[in-house]
């Protein structure tokens, strides 16, 4: 509520006792503003409580303050009348201070302190003490206790920037209109001997990218190892949601399959095409989605695929689009390999002999996608390969947000840490910084699998599909 000025009629000021003039609307010694002082209650004035003592101060009053002796128990005591329950008004100006009871004591506040101040024309011992005003929920707790202030109501969020405000189901502060963090910006995930790490990058304002690694064990008893990336196609409506669908189809698929005894190139195949179906399903919801906004982005969903599963010596790769999988040896003598080929437009021209790789990526049609999952793709042709392996090594599978930067065979384990094959988690999270510090122009996400053999390997070979 406005509050609008008027003349005083004070002959102090209620802040800092300077003397004042008729027609001040302002204490000229500390600026108090004299106009809010709130007029004096008449139904209910505030009656002055005097308690005689025997060379008492001046006009009856008990003395306060440090070293002020307390009230004498002599004399009578006279009450005011008990006032209305639940007012709050202020003593009017000018009116009789309230004194403390025999047995309580003030001390002299300084003149800034809120509720307490001195009288107008009262002495040293003088104060009003403004009757209370009920504190306000929103600060009082974290004033007193500033851990109630940050602690949100059960089921909501506080905001990473201001630390106050909740989250709007919608990922806003109601406070400051922060954006708050999606919890798919940054994820990392170790399992075992497999670990991932993915990143919303730089420059995008969502995740895009998914991944799903696990581990089961094939009828023997053997371990197998799943890695599954995918990289959502951002001119595709809910790019993220078919990276999602895609990852945990592929995933699951794969689990179901390899404990009952698939080879694990054909299940990889089958994985690939539970991806598929997967994603297309989406493209139902597009369309119910279309018929409530007619600016709705009509494309279908859709995102590329990768993975790898290591099993029974086998190291097993499959792909739909222009993510890859590199295999680093752990032993930098001998040269790495990338294990995949892109479904882009580059990729067509180098093969077609129409451009050398370096006028193809240098093009900026490069990255055109010329296979993918969803709903719109020409035709599904999941492309699968196996390979045995004959020293250890590391297989790295990720999206060309990390290739973009390490992007041929030697450039990637020139960025691969050494002790990756130890530490995957940490080899990930590197190779996560490494496309960050150059740039992050894209989501980032990295899948590391420790590949161990004997030292007596059967050799090396492999066979593609």
């Amino acid at each position: 509520m406005s509050q609008m000025h008027q003349e005083t009629a004070l002959s102090r000021c209620p802040n800092c006792e300077e003397p004042l003039e008729s027609g001040d609307l302002f204490c000229g010694a500390c600026g108090y503003d004299l106009s809010v002082v709130p007029a004096p209650p008449e139904d209910h004035p505030t009656i002055a409580m005097t308690v005689p003592v025997e060379g008492g101060a001046p006009g009856g009053t008990a003395a306060s303050g440090p070293g002020a002796p307390t009230a004498a128990t002599s004399g009578s005591v006279e009450w005011s009348a008990a006032p209305v329950a639940g007012r709050s008004e202020p003593p009017a100006p000018g009116s009789a201070p309230v004194h403390a009871p025999a047995g309580v004591r003030f001390d002299r506040p300084n003149a800034s302190s809120p509720g307490l101040s001195s009288g107008p024309g009262s002495g040293p011992g003088d104060f009003e003490l403004a009757a209370p005003v009920a504190p306000d929920p929103r600060t009082s707790a974290g004033a007193a206790f500033p851990e109630a202030a940050l602690t949100p109501p059960d089921g909501t969020k506080l905001c990473v920037a201001c630390r106050a405000g909740h989250v709007d189901p919608d990922g806003y502060c109601e406070n400051c209109g922060h954006a708050q963090p999606r919890e798919r910006d940054h994820m990392e995930q170790e399992l075992g001997s497999v670990a991932a790490v993915s990143d919303r990058g730089l420059r995008h304002h969502r995740n895009e990218d998914s991944f799903a690694v696990s581990t089961t064990a094939l009828p023997d008893g053997s371990p197998a190892v799943v890695a599954i990336v995918c990289d959502g196609v951002s001119s595709a409506s809910r790019p993220d949601e078919a990276s999602a669908a895609a990852a945990i189809a592929a995933n699951e698929s794969l689990l179901e399959s390899l404990p009952r005894g698939a080879h694990p190139q054909q299940a990889m195949h089958e994985a690939i095409v539970a991806a598929a179906e997967s994603v297309n399903s989406l493209a139902h919801d597009d369309g119910r989605a279309q018929e409530h906004d007619p600016h709705h982005h009509q494309n279908a969903p859709a995102c590329t695929l990768v993975g790898a599963v290591m099993a029974a010596g086998l190291l097993v790769v499959g792909w739909v689009g222009d993510s890859r999988v590199y295999w680093v040896p752990d032993d930098r003598t001998t040269p790495p390999a990338r294990l995949t080929e892109d479904d882009s437009w580059a990729a067509q021209m180098v093969a077609t002999g129409l451009m050398n790789e370096a006028e193809a990526y240098a093009d900026e049609r490069a990255h055109a996608i010329t296979g993918w999952l969803g709903a719109d793709a020409y035709e599904l042709e999941p492309h699968t390969a196996s390979f045995k392996p004959d020293r250890p090594g590391l297989v790295v599978v990720c999206t060309d947000g990390l290739w973009n930067y390490a992007e041929s065979a030697a450039e990637m384990a020139a960025v691969v840490p050494p002790d990756a094959h130890e530490r995957p988690l940490h080899g990930a999270q590197v190779l996560v910084g490494h496309a960050l510090d150059g740039g992050g122009h894209d989501n980032v996400t990295v899948a590391l699998l420790p590949f161990a053999v004997p030292p007596q390997g059967a050799g090396s070979a492999y066979s593609t599909a």
